[in-house]
């Protein structure tokens, strides 16, 4: 059975934490997140970012998991999932997944074997796992999403 994330706090953090310009904002409609936002390369910025911190009881319960699946729509703009770990210390280190927010819904897996390092040595710990990011990143766009039904999952669920 899915481990449901859809009932926690997710909230955004913007480049502006370090001089950048970007803006998003989400709302909560009928239980689907939805997240829209300016990402700007100005002043040196880059990212929007839709997160959820977990803490060390949730992090333990996701080591029982295969990964991570969500429902999604979007304006068709490329998009990452980023993990981090209480073995990550710098903030632009992450676990990264990419993917297309199509504008038909559609359920995405992924498994947390495929998520690649990006920055780091460290090997993916999910039981170390601290916070999924859902980020808009590296290129000036309108973010334009809707995630419904965040969970971790079983392959044979």
């Amino acid at each position: 059975m899915p481990l449901d994330l859809g009932a926690l706090r997710w909230r955004i953090t913007n480049d502006d934490v370090m001089g950048g310009r970007s803006r998003s904002r989400v709302d909560v409609d009928r239980g689907t997140l939805v997240f829209e936002g300016d990402l700007s390369l100005e002043n040196n910025g880059g990212f929007l970012q839709l997160a959820l911190d977990l803490d060390d009881a949730l992090a333990r319960q996701a080591k029982a998991y295969d990964g991570l699946a969500f429902d999604v729509a979007g304006n068709g703009e490329s998009y990452n999932v980023h993990l981090r770990t209480a073995d990550l210390w710098r903030p632009w280190q992450s676990y990264r997944a990419s993917f297309t927010a199509d504008p038909q819904w559609r359920r995405i897996e992924f498994p947390f074997a495929g998520f690649e390092p990006y920055r780091t040595d460290s090997v993916l710990r999910v039981d170390r796992l601290q916070r999924i990011g859902i980020v808009a990143i590296g290129r000036a766009f309108e973010a334009d999403i809707c995630v419904a039904a965040p969970a971790f999952y079983r392959a044979d669920d």
